[in-house]
């Protein structure tokens, strides 16, 4: 199956998990495309490909503006097709109860504004970069890990991502397609 990776990124880390996706799916036998949506948007046509998955990274409970529009330039094809939505967000990485209904609210706005309803979704964890942030940033992060009881030290970078659910879902998602 040809299927087309489109994600919007802020730190990096989004990307990395689209390349993960693409690597599982090729060593499945399936073609994999990875493009990012960024400023006006991404010229690449979804014909040729049957399934398409979408992947974004939340901050401050917004996605990339480029991946936004491009659901929006392209939401009746990609409600026409195959597609998934991958979320990425450090509050996919704990059990707090309103984190997870955040996410629900933070998905439902991003459907609405878009018009573009994924056939499946899949919550990555994040990652935490402290090696790329200024010290307001670390300082912020680092709080905000305190008050969900996780320890981190400012000097290292955290990857919470879950690689065998990622790969998993889009396993899954491309033979439910099928």
């Amino acid at each position: 199956m040809r299927v087309l990776i489109v994600f919007g990124t802020t730190e990096g880390h989004t990307r990395e998990i689209c390349q993960f996706a693409a690597r599982s799916l090729r060593e499945a036998g399936h073609t994999a495309t990875v493009e990012e949506a960024m400023g006006e948007g991404l010229a690449v046509q979804l014909a040729p490909y049957e399934a398409v998955i979408l992947a974004g990274s939340l901050h401050v409970g917004r996605f990339q503006p480029g991946l936004v529009r491009f659901a929006q330039a392209h939401a009746e094809l990609l409600n026409a097709k195959a597609s998934a939505f991958i979320a990425v967000s450090l509050s996919a990485a704990g059990e707090n109860p309103d984190d997870w209904e955040g996410l629900k609210e933070c998905l439902a706005r991003f459907e609405h504004e878009t018009g573009w309803t994924p056939k499946a979704v899949h919550h990555a964890a994040g990652a935490i970069k402290y090696s790329q942030y200024d010290f307001f940033k670390r300082l912020a992060l680092k709080q905000i890990a305190a008050k969900r009881g996780q320890k981190t030290v400012t000097s290292h970078d955290y990857d919470l991502t879950d690689y065998d659910a990622v790969r998993a879902f889009v396993l899954d998602f491309v033979a439910a397609s099928a």
